[in-house]
């Protein structure tokens, strides 16, 4: 391999590795070898000393003759491995991207070995705490001078570690038809007291929290014409998150029972927090004592949640 190339290789049982070679060291640990034809006669496997990267113990696992078990007769087989694991959460989960390397001593540069996809993560757990290349190197490459990785018996391999943290949240959404206790029955007395708006007192459905939102004389093209009745969110004050419901809003007729209600769904958000409708009922009918509505100066609202979201996060 020249200076400055790389190459992509593929030995047969293995996923294809990457070889490409540079200046830079590598920035976790190095093992360096004298004497390395003596090792390679008195141990199968070398196991490096434990260092740290990332938060987490690792240690290099060489195998001078290559790894029979895994068909690396003819090898060089090296592989990373997470030690000390007894104090990781039950069901550990570290991911990591990594990368090998062997110094070629004439080129003054490291040969860097890795998945052919640079992107690799991989992932230790309590089942699996060792990942690498059973087909490091070739041994015939690997012993030939001229190529810079043995010379005067001396050989020095080095490893790269980035950790990928586990930061993500999860979020689980499901939506639930028919919940329990889905009616808020909002009896206002004084009505003609009321302000330009009122709320009414908060409410709990599956979880998320509901107010209903009256604006006595109107708002937006309703104004001095109907009155506006809308469903607002408790939960969007303070999330960025986004609720769903269907809900039905209802004015209560005391004396008929010809109620007048409506129907809407809508995902709220801190953006749009409040949806219904701002011609609700024309002033004039809510106004006339004969359709049964204003009683006594008593409105009767209510809001029916016929579905709504439930939204859980885990971090």
């Amino acid at each position: 391999m020249k200076s400055g190339d790389s190459a992509t290789t593929n030995f047969g049982d293995e996923l294809s590795i990457t070889r490409s070679k540079r200046h830079l060291p590598p920035s976790h640990y190095m093992l360096k070898i004298e004497s390395y034809s003596i090792l390679s006669e008195t141990v199968e496997k070398y196991e490096s000393g434990v260092f740290e990267a990332g938060g987490h113990k690792w240690r290099l696992s060489l195998y001078p003759k290559g790894n029979k078990k895994m068909n690396g007769t003819g090898h060089i087989s090296l592989y990373l491995a997470i030690v000390e694991t007894e104090n990781l959460p039950l069901g550990w989960e570290i991911y990591v991207n990594f990368k090998l390397f062997v110094f070629d001593q004439i080129q003054d540069k490291y040969l860097t070995t890795h998945d052919a996809d640079d992107s690799s993560i991989k992932r230790f757990h309590d089942m699996k705490t060792e990942w690498g290349f059973t087909k490091f190197l070739p041994l015939d490459t690997f012993n030939d001078v001229s190529h810079g990785y043995l010379v005067n018996d001396c050989c020095l391999f080095g490893v790269e570690v980035f950790v990928h943290k586990h930061s993500a949240k999860l979020e689980c959404v499901s939506i639930t038809k028919k919940p329990d206790n889905c009616t808020l029955t909002w009896k206002i007395e004084n009505f003609s007291a009321l302000d330009e708006e009122s709320y009414s007192q908060e409410f709990t459905v599956a979880d998320s929290q509901w107010k209903i939102l009256v604006y006595p004389k109107g708002n937006s093209n309703g104004k001095a014409k109907a009155i506006s009745v809308y469903l607002c969110s408790c939960n969007c004050l303070l999330s960025d998150l986004k609720y769903f419901a269907k809900f039905k809003l209802r004015i209560r007729d005391q004396i008929n029972k010809n109620h007048v209600e409506n129907t809407a769904k809508h995902w709220f958000s801190k953006s749009l927090k409040t949806w219904g409708f701002s011609k609700f009922l024309l002033l004039e009918n809510l106004n006339d004592a004969s359709k049964g509505f204003l009683v006594n100066d008593t409105l009767i609202v209510e809001a029916e949640i016929m579905a709504v979201s439930n939204i859980k996060l885990f971090a």
